[in-house]
């Protein structure tokens, strides 16, 4: 049987591969649909807060807004509690790639579940949480022994 740990990784890469083909296709790069997906989940944060969510380097978030603020899709507001801090806004464009975006999200995730029962995806879906809730809890044990 091959390992459960490269079964994981091997399928995030197809998938990532996967995505990052699909949203090039509106004119958006992988990194910049994944900014874009994340900004609409939580508006309005510092560009710090984005820089962890997405794991890269903060200079390479800046650089990051910097083209999606060229692009018209987002825009950087003072932060009203910290003058040297940026927070992050979807504009109305950035909308009308999101709902784009998410057609194509939904297009992949009826690729990458084809096969599968109704009943097997809810299952999938739960193993996946479950997955999760282990990894976090050990992220958090990590960081709260490392201080």
């Amino acid at each position: 049987m091959t390992h459960v740990g490269f079964l994981l990784a091997d399928n995030s890469r197809l998938a990532r591969w996967a995505f990052d083909q699909r949203v090039r296709e509106i004119g958006v790069t992988g990194p910049q649909a994944r900014m874009l997906l994340t900004l609409n989940r939580a508006p309005g944060e510092n560009q710090g807060f984005y820089a962890e969510q997405l794991e890269v380097e903060p200079i390479t978030l800046c650089r990051m807004a910097d083209r999606l603020e060229e692009a018209g899709l987002i825009e950087r507001r003072r932060d009203p509690a910290d003058r040297r801090a940026w927070q992050l806004h979807l504009t109305a464009k950035a909308h009308t790639i999101l709902e784009q975006l998410q057609d194509r999200i939904d297009s992949l995730l009826e690729d990458m579940l084809a096969g599968l029962s109704a009943e097997e995806r809810a299952e999938f879906a739960r193993l996946l949480n479950t997955i999760g809730s282990n990894l976090t809890a050990h992220r958090e044990t990590v960081r709260a022994a490392n201080g």
